[in-house]
C-alpha cells in the first residue's frame, strides 16, 4: 500500500502509475447479491448450470459489479494520512473489454492523470484505472474515474 502524508504529496504524482491494488476473488455470492441489488438476473450471471453451456463456460460478473469495485481497489492500494474524506465524482469513460468469469481474481492499476484544487482545500483527481484479471492477456475494464478528496 502506498502512503501519502498530504493531498499535495499525491498531486505530485500526476502522470505516474501511483498504485496497484490487492487481488480480490469474484464469487458467485457477490454476483448473486449484485443481481438482487440491481434487479439484473440475466442467466449468464446467476444460473451456473445454464451458463456452463454458454459462451464463457461459467457465470460471469456484471460489468457494473466490476466497476463498483473501484472504491475497494483504491482503498486497498493507497492511504492519504491528512485526508478525512473522499467522494466519487463520476466517470469520464468506461469500457468493459473482457468478461470476468466467477472465480477470477482481479486487481487494479491506478495512474493519476490530473489533480486540480477544489473548494475547502480539496483536490479533484482524474484516474486511469485498469482492472486486470489474473492470467488474462487484456484488461477486463478500463475507466477514467473522477475522485474528490478533502483534508
Amino acid at each position: 500500500m502506498k502512503t501519502f502524508q498530504t493531498l499535495p504529496d499525491l498531486a505530485a504524482c500526476v502522470g505516474q502509475e501511483v498504485a496497484v491494488s490487492d487481488w480480490i476473488t469474484i464469487t458467485q455470492q457477490q454476483v448473486n447479491l449484485f443481481a438482487e441489488a440491481t434487479g439484473d438476473h440475466q442467466w449468464i450471471h446467476v444460473d451456473p448450470e445454464k451458463a456452463a453451456a454458454g459462451p464463457f463456460g461459467a457465470t460471469i460478473a456484471h460489468g457494473y459489479l466490476t466497476l463498483s469495485l473501484l472504491p475497494r481497489f483504491f482503498e486497498s492500494s493507497m492511504e492519504i494520512i491528512e485526508s478525512r474524506m473522499g467522494v466519487n465524482y463520476g466517470l469520464n469513460k468506461v469500457r468493459f473489454m473482457a468478461p470476468v468469469v466467477v472465480g477470477s481474481r482481479l486487481r487494479a492499476r491506478m495512474k493519476l492523470l490530473s489533480a486540480q484544487p477544489i473548494e475547502a482545500g480539496g483536490l479533484q483527481m482524474a484516474w486511469d484505472v485498469t482492472v486486470e484479471r489474473e492470467g488474462a492477456a487484456k484488461p477486463v475494464c478500463v475507466a477514467e474515474a473522477l475522485v474528490r478528496r478533502y483534508p
